[in-house]
């Protein structure tokens, strides 16, 4: 069990965190626009895991990426971007398929995506990604590579080589019934993964997807009944409720000034990972969470110039 006050102690190891996942082309409409009425699209660097990682560089962490994109000019854009925020991209496998692309409307509440995937899937598991995952504090991963396989076969292996090698498991729960294949049940498969995870973030939307509708306080029992050890529920305007299955808690946002929501949960972890593996307590490192989403959400996409850490800790008063 975590407990809130406590810090979580890391073998010393030489990256801090890895991300394993989909790496894409965010294409957000230029204005605000519930249904795509939108005309024009900017592009931008995306995907939740990809997201992170640079966040997590920004904030004074070491971070690493598994993924893969195509051998075309949207893969090197997203590349491009990585190198430009010193990550190394020696694990972003070029494969013979089309980078994936999602097209999102800019949105004050929850942006509405459209999913055109083929590389981000493809991505194998081989001795190389095995000795990143082994020298990393922490291995993150979402539901996009486990909605299809080869990725799918490649993260079961990494979960089963993490909690052989003590690296803490964590894993946002982004169910979206669009990424998987037609007739195949994800919630089942990812209720069936969900006790061998340390930490989980489901966004009350997420919960919803994956459980339907109940009251917050339900649907982090039920992620607990599951196997998980710590619950950190994102709640948008009302917070985060988090519960270690002891105690919960519920912290209130540090957000004043929305621009755009895109990314913010990223924004979240980024904090939240960054503060642990700097030596923070948990509860310390969930107000830092709060602080880094609430930074993200002055700024239009899922990226943004980020301060490191301490400067995030001295703007919101943490």
């Amino acid at each position: 069990m975590f407990n809130f006050n406590e810090k979580i102690d890391f073998k010393d190891k030489e990256n801090d965190i890895l991300t394993i996942g989909e790496i894409l082309v965010d294409m957000i409409t230029a204005d605000y626009s519930e249904d795509f009425e939108c005309d024009s699209y900017n592009k931008f660097f995306g995907g939740s895991p990809a997201n992170i990682a640079m966040n997590c560089k920004r904030l004074g962490i070491n971070s690493l990426i598994a993924s893969a994109v195509g051998d075309d000019g949207l893969g090197r854009f997203l590349t491009n971007h990585l190198k430009k925020a010193d990550i190394n991209t020696e694990f972003i496998q070029k494969v013979d398929y089309s980078t994936s692309m999602v097209l999102v409307t800019k949105s004050k509440t929850s942006p509405v995506p459209i999913f055109y995937r083929e590389a981000d899937y493809h991505l194998d598991y081989n001795k190389y990604l095995e000795k990143a995952l082994n020298n990393s504090k922490i291995v993150h991963f979402s539901c996009w590579p486990i909605s299809k396989k080869p990725s799918r076969l490649t993260v079961e292996k990494i979960l089963e080589e993490a909690r052989k090698n003590e690296v803490l498991i964590c894993f946002d729960p982004n169910y979206h019934p669009m990424i998987w294949e037609k007739g195949e049940d994800g919630i089942e498969y990812i209720k069936s993964i969900i006790g061998q995870v340390d930490i989980i973030k489901p966004s009350e939307d997420d919960a919803e997807r994956l459980f339907g509708r109940d009251s917050h306080e339900n649907q982090i029992k039920k992620f607990l009944k599951l196997g998980v050890k710590l619950v950190i529920m994102t709640l948008g305007a009302e917070g985060v409720l988090i519960s270690n299955g002891n105690e919960t808690i519920k912290l209130d946002t540090l957000a004043k000034d929305i621009v755009d929501t895109t990314g913010a949960g990223d924004a979240f972890w980024s904090g939240f990972y960054s503060g642990i593996i700097k030596g923070y307590s948990i509860r310390e490192a969930l107000d830092l969470g709060l602080g880094v989403s609430a930074y993200k959400l002055k700024f239009t996409g899922a990226v943004v110039e980020l301060p490191v850490l301490e400067e995030i800790k001295k703007l919101y008063n943490l």
